[in-house]
């Protein structure tokens, strides 16, 4: 029965490695996912349109737009196949445009993040906790 235990136990702490490491995997595709929730419904917010932007001298560059699936998320943002260099860059999260679809008023009409890309990271991950009058976002994991 001791020999089960023990075999059961480690099965166990594995799981939890195994799911870590998937999950890595799938970062490294690539370099940068969102994840839009509905605080108001606690419920994705599918159908956002999310675009990201690289600061360059002259201003912000386009570099992809996609739009929030099912569960609210863009698993992969940044444009396939290319290197997410250091630098300063920004998603902006349509929000009107998506509260007009639900019939909703909004105080905001996108929602701009800017954020730091450092050298060596190799996956960042934006969360935006979203209500008509209110918003919270932070670097996830």
């Amino acid at each position: 029965m001791m020999k089960w235990m023990t075999g059961a136990a480690l099965l166990l702490c594995a799981v939890p490695a195994l799911s870590q490491a998937a999950d890595n995997t799938s970062a490294d595709r690539n370099p940068l996912s969102v994840h839009v929730l509905n605080t108001q419904t606690g419920m994705p917010s599918s159908g956002v349109e999310v675009m990201l932007e690289q600061r360059t001298d002259s201003g912000w560059k386009t570099l992809a737009t996609q739009t929030t699936n099912t569960d609210g998320r863009i698993p992969a943002l940044y444009p396939q196949g290319e290197t997410m260099a250091a630098g300063v860059y920004r998603v902006v999260f349509e929000t009107g445009d998506w509260y007009d679809q639900q019939g909703t008023e909004t105080f905001f009409p996108e929602i701009p993040v800017p954020f730091r890309v450092e050298p060596g990271v190799a996956h960042y991950h934006i969360p935006l906790l979203l209500s008509p009058y209110a918003y919270s976002t932070y670097r996830g994991s």
